[in-house]
């Protein structure tokens, strides 16, 4: 959960302006080296975060410095509902669903016991949606033996990716 963590920092150093490494680690739940860490790491993505030494010292954000992100209670994502888990459906042949199980991919994998499985034995099944670029990785990964049924901004970027490898491999 860094990602998430690294975003609370920069949330509260918005709102709160300057703040101490022990008062971020308190509000965040970790160590004061992990959010001299997290400093470091918001500075190297190009985040204008600085620290002043001294009693009043502590860290902040260059003077008007927004992200532009939005509160997290604010947020929801707009393709489900509070509190669900977003889910993608895929058709998963047999050879699939082993080669899933065994490099962990598309977890967790939920068969739909309500479509029967097709004559070759593919079935429907749904799983946990991240974000579209690492779950289309994650597609690839089984070849052939798995098909993208919804969303569809996922069944596009896995067609695009399909297309860039195999022009590579069609171009020798």
């Amino acid at each position: 959960m860094r990602a998430g963590r690294l975003v609370s920092l920069l949330l509260l150093l918005e709102r709160r302006g300057r703040m101490t490494a022990p008062e971020l680690a308190g509000e965040l739940d970790v160590s004061v080296r992990t959010i001299f860490r997290d400093i470091d790491e918001l500075s190297g993505a190009g985040v204008p975060v600085f620290g002043i030494r001294g009693a009043d010292g502590g860290f902040e954000l260059l003077d008007g410095h927004r992200s532009r992100l939005a509160p997290p209670t604010d947020w929801t994502a707009p393709d489900r509902a509070p509190g669900r888990a977003r889910r993608g459906a895929v058709r998963i042949s047999p050879d699939g669903r082993r080669l899933a199980a065994v490099l962990g991919r598309l977890q967790p994998l939920r068969i739909r016991r309500s479509v029967p499985p097709d004559a070759d034995g593919w079935r429907e099944a749904t799983f946990r949606l991240g974000s579209i670029e690492a779950v289309a990785f994650e597609i690839l990964s089984l070849g052939p033996d798995v098909e993208v049924l919804e969303p569809d901004r996922l069944r596009t970027r896995v067609a695009e990716l399909s297309r860039a490898t195999a022009a590579i491999y069609e171009a020798h």
